[in-house]
């Protein structure tokens, strides 16, 4: 009974300081931007908090396992996101003193790009919400042998109980409290991974180079892609920008993301060791099993089952990060817009709280197959609808055509939409709406000129 014990000790510990710790919301500037105090510790919390999940531990050692060292992409390209928001973005976002990006884009393109850029953006991150839903659904399942719809109800009242309690302003506490777990649970299994098999003599005896030690050992066009993906979707998520809005000056803000920048990229590699020496000892195995595994039969039963609490939890906060992310930019550019209140922070909370209902709602209408199938909207509509108009409203301001800006939030998501419901594959969707917004924007600038 240690396993379960220590599983549920450090779980029950990670959602009570999560949720009930000295860093509670008490009102709603702490809620949305922890009312612009965040140091960079903090900021950096709070964006890898959400950052680093399933697709960065589970996921890496499983991609590890079927083609080596290409797994490394997601935490690579994650690393290099934050350190381009860190010297692009992060200065002008914090000086704009907003609290989500559609705000920020409604001053150089309008109202109307503003409430469209928010409807977009609010559907693909709902679409991730419900993804790491399932992912801590089937860790729960695993664990305790009950129904997909029962963990998948288990999974939001965690999400629930770390979103609702102290929003952005206990975000980067618990997102460093988690980072420290993953660390030294991913870093451990990774040494020992790489003990067991053999050092480096032992790996070069049992792969060959290419494509075992090569970033493109799935193709270098699969590579480009998710490394797009990884820049593009960073740079247009609320959550990651929200916690650049938190920060207390721009200074913390780059700083923040820069420590996210060197740490994100070595959780990638030790999750590649893992990966690697499972390939070695088990080439049979389900491959997505490579990590849960190496931590059920390789390490002694307590930190086993902290491993299996911090993967949860780490699934978990991804969710909580972006529920947060949805909740405030439904508040801030749409529901609070439309309907006033004296009490924001129960609006936000109530918001929030909605979007985990509707999550529940859809997979236990036994959609969850279809939500995986289109997980890939997720990037492509947040990704059109916000990264061109972003990044031309930081670097042109004034000199950007409105009603450009206005398209591309308009017709860059709605492309993505149709490519991905028409099945069309010859082109990425998210490749899709970068070039349909790219031509809206520079449409729209001819035409003003």
């Amino acid at each position: 009974m240690i396993f379960p014990t220590a599983f549920a000790v450090t779980l029950l510990a990670l959602v009570a300081f999560a949720a009930f710790g000295r860093s509670q919301a008490r009102g709603a500037a702490d809620f949305a931007v922890a009312s612009r105090q965040a140091g960079s510790w903090p900021v950096a919390g709070a964006i890898m908090g959400t950052l680093v999940g399933g697709a960065s531990t589970i996921g890496t050692a499983q991609l590890a396992f079927l083609y080596g060292l290409s797994a490394w992409w997601f935490t690579l390209g994650a690393g290099l996101a934050c350190l381009l928001l860190a010297l692009l973005v992060a200065g002008p976002l914090r000086r704009a003193e907003v609290e989500t990006i559609p705000q920020f884009l409604h001053r150089y393109y309008g109202g109307r790009a503003q409430a469209v850029a928010s409807g977009f953006s609010a559907l693909g991150m709902f679409i991730h919400i419900v993804a790491q839903l399932l992912a801590a659904g089937a860790i729960l399942s695993s664990l305790f042998g009950c129904s997909p719809l029962t963990s998948a109800g288990m999974a939001v009242a965690l999400v629930a109980a770390v979103t609702l309690g102290g929003g952005m302003r206990a975000a980067g506490a618990t997102g460093l409290a988690k980072l420290l777990l993953l660390y030294l649970m991913m870093a451990g299994s990774g040494l020992l991974a790489w003990q067991l098999a053999g050092g480096w003599p032992g790996l070069r005896t049992s792969f060959a180079d290419g494509p075992w030690f090569s970033l493109f050992g799935y193709g270098v066009r699969e590579g480009v892609s998710d490394l797009v993906s990884m820049l593009v979707g960073v740079l247009s998520t609320q959550i990651y920008l929200q916690a650049i809005f938190s920060a207390r000056s721009v200074r913390e803000a780059r700083r923040g993301a820069l420590l996210s920048a060197v740490l994100i990229p070595p959780l990638g590699l030790f999750g590649i060791l893992v990966g690697l020496y499972m390939r070695q000892a088990h080439p049979g195995m389900d491959s997505v099993l490579a990590l849960p595994d190496f931590f059920r039969h390789y390490l002694p039963p307590p930190l086993a089952g902290v491993g299996f609490a911090t993967l949860l939890f780490a699934a978990i906060g991804t969710a909580a990060g972006l529920t947060l992310g949805v909740g405030t930019t439904l508040q801030v550019d749409l529901v609070g817009r439309l309907v006033r209140t004296d009490n924001r922070l129960r609006q936000l909370r109530l918001l929030s709280l909605a979007v985990l209902v509707a999550a529940l709602l859809l997979l236990a209408a036994n959609l969850g197959s279809a939500i995986m199938q289109w997980s890939f909207l997720s990037m492509g509509l947040r990704g059109a609808t916000l990264c061109f108009p972003l990044l031309a409203a930081v670097f042109f301001g004034s000199r950007v055509a409105p009603r450009g800006g206005a398209l591309a939030v308009l017709l860059a998501p709605v492309c993505v939409l149709a490519a991905g419901l028409a099945g069309w594959d010859s082109l990425p969707p998210l490749y899709l709406g970068l070039a349909v917004s790219l031509l809206a924007l520079l449409g729209g600038r001819v035409i003003r000129t």
